[in-house]
């Protein structure tokens, strides 16, 4: 007979490890299938290691920029093993921070493939291949994330064609690296081994980089990274890799014709493929689209007692995303009210340096969806904080309705904007205007004081500009 709990997820990255948390502090019992480390991609594949990387290179730059700051340092040189080994500690660490937090909240971890069956039953095979049946009384969530999409024309073979896993855990300093494309993948990987010292070479397809991003972020992000030496080609289409010889030989349609570069290794960063192959799907008739998990508001699958959550479901395919779904899920199944997310509220970050932070509608889509807007941009160079730190590039900008004063969005681009988001989109739940922002007092010196100059600036009441 099979083992019985209340609800098992599948899957412990950032959606099903805070679901089955959620489904416990609400009287659940509760087990959680996970085939490789807990935390998933996201900690130790993804999110966390790659700010670890990303903190090692910006501390390389700040050392190479010393003089700067009045500092005089002798020669410098990146250790990239160590810089490698000590992203790796640092995911290792987190990883067993989820470890305790299943021991605490008396979760059982079921390590195994899971596949999920009839009558809301999950099959687990273990490492020796020994299947186990477990059956939930009220609910199995599916939270099996996504993988790097492979390209047709594109194959990776870990070795000199490399994804982000591999990005992350190279054995070697490639002298030169070719990205094939340009979201938040791409573009943090850039930075890294740019700042490090690797000649880098950025393909993005679509006509900006960060394309989801407000058009003048594109374009800031754009000059930034010429100023790291990073050449940047939009509009451009890689047709070709050739690695026959000892590196990789590129071909490259850009506007400006066909270009052909030589690098050591390509890393192709063309977005995420949802991991719903051999999960059960067909056999329990769990309908799918365009390679989705189709869901309702509250992650309800087309059958009863299976829900799903997280980069397998159509929604944005962000960890805090995952997360807030899979603590929404719980509730659902538990019978706690709860409300839907507003996938309209949703912020974006890229950390590369600088940094893009943005949520809500961009300028171009909020003049599209109607709306008269007024619209404001504050420079980090009339920052004071930002001129005593040293990071006076980039900006914030704010998108009001011009009736209403509705905040419809902001766009931010600079050191720690990622911090700096947060407060919009409590703003926005809050259904806060301009007024508001006008009248909330910003302590200064601070770079969150560029949101209210933005503000300031949209209805021509700049103090500092």
């Amino acid at each position: 007979m099979a083992q019985t709990y209340d609800v098992i997820v599948i899957g412990s990255g950032p959606g099903g490890y805070p679901a089955a948390i959620r489904a416990s502090q609400l009287g659940l019992k509760v087990a959680i299938v996970e085939k490789e480390s807990l935390g998933g991609i996201c900690l130790n594949w993804g999110c966390i290691p790659t700010k670890a990387l990303l903190k090692s290179a910006q501390v390389f730059e700040y050392i190479k920029h010393a003089k700067d700051y009045g500092i005089n340092v002798g020669d410098s040189s990146a250790d990239f093993g160590a810089v490698i080994k000590r992203s790796r500690g640092v995911a290792d660490g987190m990883s067993k921070g989820v470890s305790f937090l299943m021991k605490k909240n008396k979760i059982d971890v079921i390590m195994g493939a899971g596949k999920a069956k009839g009558n809301k039953t999950v099959e687990v095979t273990d490492k020796d291949g020994k299947k186990t049946d477990y059956t939930a009384n009220k609910g199995v969530i599916i939270a099996t994330g996504a993988r790097a999409r492979e390209l047709p024309n594109i194959k990776i073979d870990g070795k000199k064609v490399i994804e982000y896993r591999k990005a992350m855990s190279l054995d070697f300093q490639p002298k030169s690296l070719l990205v094939v494309g340009s979201g938040a993948i791409g573009m943090e990987f850039a930075y890294v081994y740019a700042a490090m010292g690797t000649k880098v070479t950025v393909v993005e397809f679509l006509p900006n980089l960060v394309p989801v991003e407000d058009e003048e972020i594109s374009k800031e992000i754009a000059k930034q990274y010429k100023k790291l030496g990073v050449d940047t080609y939009v509009n451009s289409t890689v047709e070709t890799v050739d690695t026959s010889g000892n590196g990789c030989v590129v071909s490259v349609k850009t506007p400006d014709g066909q270009k052909t570069f030589e690098v050591d290794v390509v890393l192709s960063a063309a977005g995420i493929v949802s991991n719903i192959e051999n999960i059960g799907l067909e056999e329990t008739g769990i309908k799918t689209d365009k390679g989705k998990i189709s869901v309702n508001e509250w992650y309800e699958t087309s059958v009863p007692g299976f829900y799903a959550i997280g980069d397998c479901t159509p929604g944005p395919a962000l960890a805090h995303v995952a997360t807030a779904e899979g603590i929404i899920c719980a509730e659902k199944i538990a019978g706690h009210k709860t409300e839907a997310l507003d996938y309209g509220n949703i912020p974006g970050c890229t950390y590369c340096q600088p940094e893009i932070a943005s949520v809500g509608f961009t300028e171009k889509k909020a003049r599209e969806a109607g709306y008269d807007v007024k619209v404001g941009k504050f420079p980090f160079k009339a920052s004071g904080k930002a001129s005593a730190a040293g990071a006076t590039d980039g900006f914030v900008k704010v998108v009001f309705d011009a009736k209403y004063g509705e905040f419809l969005g902001a766009h931010m681009i600079g050191t720690n904007v990622t911090e700096m988001i947060a407060e919009v989109v409590v703003a926005r739940k809050l259904e806060t205007t301009s007024h508001e922002i006008l009248r909330s007092i910003h302590p200064h010196p601070t770079m969150s004081e560029a949101l209210k100059g933005a503000t300031e600036a949209a209805y021509g009441e700049a103090i500092d500009l």
